[in-house]
This record gives structure tokens, sequence and C-alpha cells, in this order.
């Protein structure tokens, strides 16, 4: 923990050398995700629900999406910039140094100009909030607090996934941005409202479901079966193959020679 705070402590010093930078892009950030809560605002003017789901309630599902998305985009940055990092032989100090390579790639990148998004989810939220009905206890906010977790660690593995077919590619597959940058925009909305197949998907094979949609049932009083607040946790378990895949392509590796 020391370490990767010494690292933190770094990139913070870096963005403050560029002040204006950091917040021109942070607003920008705040922006794109704005124009998506219009895009909520102007379907729900000519619809009352979507699939029984009010537009309070819509909003609390994306900004909790946003959310989970914004704090793996910060923290796993590194991971989603691999292909960089295996094409200019950056990899290859990285395995000599006495350190864990997870824990390295995670330190490389730090993208702070994410408090952007965080904080327009954040906005979007307390906005719901009030307008939503929910009856708060204990066990609603032991869900919130499951769900931008699973959340977090879903799209983290994610990027992980992303970085260990860097291995296999080199360059990295843009088709992986449709499982991320994707469902953040899908995220938007709740899971089943894309039919069966889809839900399905969502559960079984990339667990968006587990940390959207089950949960958010229970959040909103439309299931009282608690233990849906505990879906998200399971869907910390969408790690394990990550983490084998990675270690698959750190066993194929084989430099650029850059």
């Amino acid at each position: 923990m020391k370490l990767y705070l010494k690292y933190l402590s770094i990139h913070i010093k870096s963005i403050l050398q560029y002040k204006t930078s950091f917040l021109l892009t942070s607003i920008g950030q705040f922006l794109v995700s704005f124009n998506v809560f219009l895009g909520i605002l102007f379907m729900f003017q000519r619809f009352s629900n979507v699939e029984g789901f009010t537009y309070s309630e819509c909003l609390m599902c994306y900004s909790i999406v946003l959310l989970s998305f914004s704090f793996a985009e910060c923290f796993f940055r590194g991971f989603d910039m691999f292909a960089g990092m295996i094409g200019n032989g950056e990899f290859d100090r990285i395995l000599v140094r006495p350190r864990g390579l997870i824990f390295q790639v995670i330190g490389s990148k730090i993208e702070l100009t994410r408090v952007g998004r965080v904080l327009q989810a954040i906005v979007m939220f307390c906005y719901a909030i009030p307008r939503s009905g929910i009856i708060w206890s204990a066990s609603k906010v032991i869900t919130l607090v499951n769900m931008v977790f699973g959340g977090t660690v879903v799209f983290a593995g994610l990027f992980v996934i992303y970085a260990s077919l860097c291995f296999f590619t080199i360059e990295g597959l843009e088709f992986m941005n449709i499982f991320t940058d994707g469902a953040r925009e899908y995220g938007k909305y709740p899971v089943n409202i894309y039919g069966k197949n889809v839900l399905k998907f969502c559960t079984y094979l990339v667990p968006f479901a587990l940390f959207q949609y089950y949960p958010f049932l229970y959040l909103t009083g439309k299931s009282n079966q608690i233990f849906l607040a505990f879906y998200p946790i399971l869907g910390g378990l969408f790690l394990i193959p990550c983490y084998l895949l990675w270690q698959s392509g750190v066993r194929h590796y084989k430099s650029t020679g850059s």
C-alpha cells in the first residue's frame, strides 16, 4: 500500500504541473457524460417508464454504472493502455523489477481526470434519490455499496482481459470496447429491457447484470429478496478467469525487441 500511495503521489504531482489541462480534461469528461443524461431525459419526456422503471430509477441505475466504470478507468487504466506498454518494450522493464506484475501495471497509469465522470455520477445520483421513492435502510445502503464495488471489479476484470489479449495480438482489440465503453452506455437502462438473451449473456458470461440489474430490483423495491443485494459479490468471481487469462498471456509473452 505504501508503494501504491507513492505511485499515486507521483501521478498527482504530474497533473499539478499542468493544472489547466487537468481542469479542462475533467470538465470535458463531465460534459461527455452529461450528454447521456440528456438522452435519458429526452427519452422519458415521451415515455413514462421503460419496462416498469421510471425516469428517476433509470437515472440512478446509470449513475451507479457510470460511477463503477469511472473508478475502474481511474485506478485500472494501466491495463487499458497496456498495448502501448507491450509495443514500446516497457513491459520488459516491468518483468525484471522485484514487484508483482499486476501491481506495477496498475500503478503505471492512474487517470485522475476521471474525477469529472465521478462528479457527474454523484450529481445524477443525488438528483434521483429524493425522486426515486426508495425507502432507505441499512440493507439498501449495503446494496448500493456492493453495486458500486462489484461494478468496479467487473470493469477492472474486462480491462485485464483486454491487456491479456495484447500478449497474443500486440495491438489492442477494439471489439473489447463493446464490453467497456459500450456497457457504460447501455447500462443507463436495466439490462432486462434488452431481452432475455442479453440478460443471460450479462449474467453468465460477462456479469454486468450481477451488479446492475438484480441488486437494483431489491434497491428499488421491485423485489424483497435480500440475497439479491449480494449478487455483486458473486460478480467478483469474474476476476478468476481474468487472472488465469493474464497468467497465460505472461507465459506466452515474447518481447517486441523495442
